[in-house]
């Protein structure tokens, strides 16, 4: 179990990062769901380790990681938002080099372990290539193979399939949801579909303040009944939204397709009921509405 309790980070200015996080992360995925900005990437490099938080305490299985960083790093694997890879090297030297760097070896040797890595993450046919001339979803899964290195208790990853295709973050739903049978991974993310696909529980974080603590399910069911579609003219779409809680409003074929939040039922004519998605959750929390779904726990 990972246990946060009252997290801070102020930085110079001052500007308040994080604003008193408490949460526990037993083992399995778990969801970090907020903007850019919110304090996520923040939050993963206190618990990594590469920073020091202003007060609070974090601890794993028991043990305060933060008064003996060791304790962690043992135990960690880490995939943070831009990983530093040497583009001119192979995918096989690359995370041999890496686990040089991590102090990790194999019983039959660190070049072995590397070939056994590359083959779990599905990029052996690959590891004689150029790093230079991997995807982006290589990279990721690059970066995948030298956090698992060790087989950590705890892996992080940080906004992991921001700029990936549909196939390439298909590929990495699959690895990441085989990594967290065993352990806790936590996902960082500001893509809400990442949470919808991977994680039975998640958090949303706003402006370094946790602000919902529930499930993917349970955001949705608490929607139930209240929201509502329709059309609306480009013109009409400011008033509407000075007048109800639109959650969306996106073009199809040309047209405005507006959502709302409306418990009351008090919906603008020709809107009809439609199911809410956690998207629509997500969206509300953004506006400050707790309530809908649930303020955090």
């Amino acid at each position: 179990m990972l246990s946060v309790n009252s997290l801070v980070k102020v930085y110079p200015g001052p500007v308040a990062a994080l604003q008193g996080v408490t949460l526990d992360v037993p083992k399995g995925m778990f969801g970090l769901l907020g903007p850019n900005g919110a304090g996520k990437t923040t939050f993963m490099r206190i618990l990594s380790g590469v920073l020091e938080p202003t007060s609070g305490s974090v601890t794993l299985d028991g043990k305060d990681v933060l008064a003996d960083p060791h304790t962690l790093r043992a135990s960690l694997g880490y995939l943070p938002q831009d990983f530093g890879f040497f583009p001119h090297l192979t995918g096989q030297r690359m995370l041999e080099y890496l686990l040089k760097l991590k102090g990790i070896d194999g019983p039959s040797g660190v070049s072995r372990l590397a070939a056994e890595l590359l083959e779990r993450v599905n990029l052996a046919h690959a590891a004689q290539r150029k790093v230079k001339d991997y995807s982006g979803g290589m990279r990721q899964r690059l970066g995948i193979a030298q956090a698992i290195a060790g087989n950590p208790r705890l892996i992080i990853v940080d906004e992991p399939t921001a700029g990936l295709d549909p196939e390439e973050r298909l590929r990495f739903y699959r690895i990441l949801s085989e990594l967290a049978q065993d352990r806790t991974v936590i996902l960082s993310t500001h893509i809400v579909e990442d949470v919808a696909v991977l994680c039975p529980r998640f958090a949303v974080i706003r402006q370094g303040k946790v602000v919902a603590l529930t499930s993917p399910r349970t955001a949705r069911e608490s929607l139930v009944g209240t929201i509502y579609e329709g059309d609306v003219e480009g013109a009409m779409l400011d008033e509407m939204r000075r007048t109800h809680r639109v959650t969306q409003a996106i073009l199809v074929e040309g047209r405005n397709r507006v959502r709302v939040h409306a418990p009351s039922g008090n919906v603008p004519a020709g809107f009809e009921p439609v199911t809410g998605t956690l998207e629509d959750a997500y969206l509300l929390l953004m506006q400050g509405d707790a309530v809908a779904v649930g303020s955090a726990a």
